[in-house]
């Protein structure tokens, strides 16, 4: 049943994302030609809308980037906590399944978001030279580390560290929104004021928290350990422990996300 959520919500934010990414690449090409051909020229009105292209590239990644987060709340909200959320809430779906649809959907688009972007901003400063440059460097380093194994688990594990890391980053943002709209909702009146005062609430209470931890003198000792380690793999250890410290969080959010939506929803 997740796998028929996910496609659901494929369908309902590919509407949306899909047509971005081509108005990202299209003003990417522009802005190529602009950088290249007309911003070269002495003409006054092809000065100006070169620097027009460029602007409308620029607005284009903002508001693809804008959208990307403003899709993953206003599903959830519109989904759940709407009047939709009646037909929601009486299929034969648990709410957990309800919800990492929506985060492991969020996780897919933030990722093809940044893979757009970063195609857009290459297809813009595209040049024949420097890719051939920048291809060189990247075969010097791969075969560097195929020679070193040592450098090479530690690469590959560095990857992986960053993958997770970036996985639990795009799920606690998705679920700092979710848990804020679920308690928001909870109530029977103002209830999106309600839920723009738990996001920031949230946010306190996590600086607080986090500030506490960050200046306790168990992580003075820990960021010690890990400095004389650092050359045996305590740069894995550091990571490790955000890694974890993020999980924390995030199983905290989803757990006052499901309580909420199972025990406190107020669709009235």
């Amino acid at each position: 049943m997740l796998r028929k959520l996910m496609k659901h919500e494929f369908r309902a934010t590919g509407r949306v994302m899909l047509p971005l990414y081509l108005v990202v690449l299209v003003t990417s090409v522009g802005a190529n030609l602009s950088i290249r051909r007309l911003m070269d020229t002495d003409v006054p009105l092809i000065n100006v809308l070169a620097s027009l292209l460029i602007i409308a590239f620029a607005m284009a990644i903002l508001a693809v980037c804008a959208m990307t987060v403003i899709l993953m709340i206003r599903r959830f909200y519109m989904n759940l906590l709407r009047d939709e959320g009646y037909v929601m809430m009486t299929l034969p779906v648990s709410i957990h399944q309800q919800i990492w649809s929506k985060l492991l959907v969020s996780l897919v688009w933030f990722i093809a978001t940044g893979a757009v972007v970063l195609l857009a901003v290459n297809a813009a400063a595209y040049d024949v030279h420097a890719m051939q440059e920048l291809w060189g460097w990247v075969q010097e380093i791969f075969a560097y580390l195929t020679r070193d194994l040592p450098a090479f688990f530690h690469s590959t594990a560095f990857l992986v560290e960053f993958l997770a890391l970036g996985a639990l980053t795009s799920f606690v943002t998705c679920l700092h929104f979710y848990a804020a709209l679920a308690i928001g909702h909870s109530a029977s009146g103002h209830k999106m004021a309600l839920s723009v005062a738990a996001f920031f609430a949230i946010q306190w209470i996590g600086q607080l928290v986090s500030g506490m931890f960050f200046f306790s003198p168990l992580v003075d000792r820990i960021g010690d350990l890990a400095y004389s380690l650092m050359e045996s793999g305590g740069a894995h250890l550091l990571l490790l422990g955000v890694i974890g410290g993020l999980a924390a969080v995030g199983a905290v959010l989803y757990a006052v996300t499901i309580y909420f939506l199972s025990r406190r929803l107020n669709l009235e």
